[in-house]
């Protein structure tokens, strides 16, 4: 599902709001997760998840192309760590 595909189906399930508010308020929720990350901080969403940061350290790789040894530096990335119910849901196929 795409951000758009989201925005649709919240706008049609929710006919009492404009699609601009729902959209509006979809990009807030996504801004705030992503400034909340790149503060280092953890955002649970209680039932879905949780997201967070992880430090990548620095290593040699490789250039598939070339095989030739590259440096890659450190760097960070987002981890996502589901909820128990989003687990128990996608297993029980409810």
């Amino acid at each position: 599902m795409t951000k758009s595909e989201l925005i649709a189906r919240l706008a049609a399930a929710n006919p009492h709001l404009y699609q601009r508010d729902v959209e509006r308020i979809v990009s807030t929720i996504f801004e705030e997760i992503t400034s909340a990350l790149s503060r280092g901080d953890r955002v649970e969403l209680r039932g879905f998840g949780a997201f967070s940061v992880k430090a990548r350290g620095a290593r040699t790789g490789r250039n598939p192309r070339t095989g030739e040894a590259v440096d890659v530096s450190e760097k960070y990335i987002p981890y996502f760590k589901t909820g128990k119910q989003l687990r128990e849901k996608l297993n029980t196929g409810g």
